[in-house]
C-alpha cells in the first residue's frame, strides 16, 4: 500500500496539473470506486461538476482536492467547504494525460475539465481504493480536513506535528513500537515499509515495548522515520511493481535503497548478519538480529 512518500509524490503531481482548473464532468465507471460516497455515483459526479480545484492537500496516506464554490463565478477568496478525498488503497492510481488516450481496463473514474486539457483518471485494479466528496471540518491541529480523516493524527513531515504529544502518547500506549508507528491516530503516514526502515536505522526491534523507550530512543525513531521518508520522497517513493506510480505513470526508485524491508536472508548493510523476517499482523516485519536485538519482554 502506498505510504506517505508515495502519496506525497502524487499530491505534488496533482498540484502541477489540476490546481485552479474547473471540473467539466465526472464519469463513474465502477460504483465500488465511490462506495464511501453515501449518496451514490450520480451525486458524486454532480458534486464535482462546475467546481474549481484548489491546491491539493495530504495527511498521512490520504490526499484531497479542496473544491471552491460552484465554478469560476465564485469569489476568488471563498474558502472551500468540500473536497474530493482519495485513498489509493493497494493499487489505486491517479493519472493525468491527454483526454483522447486509450482507456485502461481498470479505469474506475474519469474527471474532465472545462479547458479541454489533460483529464484526471482513477485507475484501480483491485478496487480497494476509493474516492468521495466530503465536507471539510476543523482539524484538531492545522488547516481544515475532510470529515472522514478528522481522527487521523498529523504526519511527521507536517508543521502541525507535535513531538511532545507524540512522545507522551508513545509511552502510554503499552504496545510494540512498530504497532505504535502504524497507529494512524498516533502518527500518520508510516506503513509497514517505512516502519521497518526507521526501526533498522534507530537499532530498535519491532516488538520493543513502547513504555520502555527512553526519550532519546523515541526521538531517534521519529528522526529516522522523517529521514527515510524524506529520502524516499526525493526519488519518487518505493515501487515494488507497476501498481504504484506517480500521476504520469512513472515508478519510484527507493526500493534500491531499502536496508531492511524485503531483504530476508540478505546481509545487513551494517554488520553482515542475514536480515530476518517475522510474521507481524498478517504481514511481515524485517530486522537485523544483531543490530536490533529482540527485547526480553516483547509486545506484539
Amino acid at each position: 500500500m502506498p505510504e506517505l512518500p508515495e502519496v506525497e509524490v502524487v499530491r505534488r503531481g496533482l498540484d502541477r496539473w489540476v490546481t485552479g482548473r474547473t471540473v467539466a464532468s465526472a464519469e463513474v465507471l465502477h460504483p465500488r470506486a465511490v462506495r464511501r460516497h453515501g449518496e451514490g455515483p450520480a451525486d458524486f459526479a454532480g458534486r464535482l461538476a462546475g467546481r474549481v480545484v484548489t491546491e491539493p492537500r495530504r495527511r498521512g496516506k490520504y490526499l484531497w482536492l479542496p473544491l471552491r464554490g460552484d465554478g469560476p463565478s465564485d469569489a476568488p477568496d471563498h474558502e472551500p467547504t468540500e473536497a474530493l478525498l482519495a485513498h489509493l488503497g493497494m493499487s489505486g492510481q491517479l493519472l493525468v494525460g491527454e483526454p483522447d488516450r486509450e482507456r485502461h481496463k481498470h479505469l474506475r473514474v474519469r474527471v474532465t475539465f472545462t479547458d479541454d486539457g489533460s483529464d484526471l483518471r482513477f485507475v484501480d485494479r483491485r478496487t480497494f481504493g476509493h474516492l468521495l466528496v466530503a465536507d471539510l471540518v476543523p482539524s484538531r491541529v492545522g488547516d481544515p480536513v475532510p470529515e472522514p480523516v478528522a481522527h487521523i493524527a498529523p504526519d511527521p513531515l507536517e508543521d502541525a506535528f507535535d513531538e511532545e504529544a507524540f512522545f507522551a502518547a508513545l509511552r502510554r500506549k503499552r504496545t510494540g513500537v512498530k504497532r505504535a508507528l502504524l497507529d494512524q491516530s498516533l502518527i500518520s503516514g508510516v506503513g509497514n515499509i517505512y516502519a521497518d526502515e526507521a526501526l533498522w536505522r534507530s537499532r530498535l526491534h519491532w516488538a520493543r515495548p513502547t513504555e520502555t523507550l527512553t526519550r532519546a530512543e523515541a526521538a531517534r525513531v521519529l528522526e529516522a522515520a522523517r529521514g527515510v521518508m524524506s529520502e524516499a520522497l526525493a526519488v519518487g517513493g518505493t515501487s515494488f511493481d507497476a501498481l504504484y506510480v506517480d500521476v504520469n505513470g512513472d515508478s519510484g526508485y527507493f526500493e534500491r535503497s531499502l536496508d531492511a524491508y524485503g531483504r530476508e536472508d540478505e546481509p545487513c548493510r551494517r554488520c553482515g548478519t542475514p536480515i530476518r523476517r517475522d510474521e507481524f499482523m498478517n504481514r511481515s516485519s524485517f530486522s537485523c538480529p544483531t543490530c536490533q536485538p529482540r527485547p526480553r519482554r516483547a509486545r506484539y
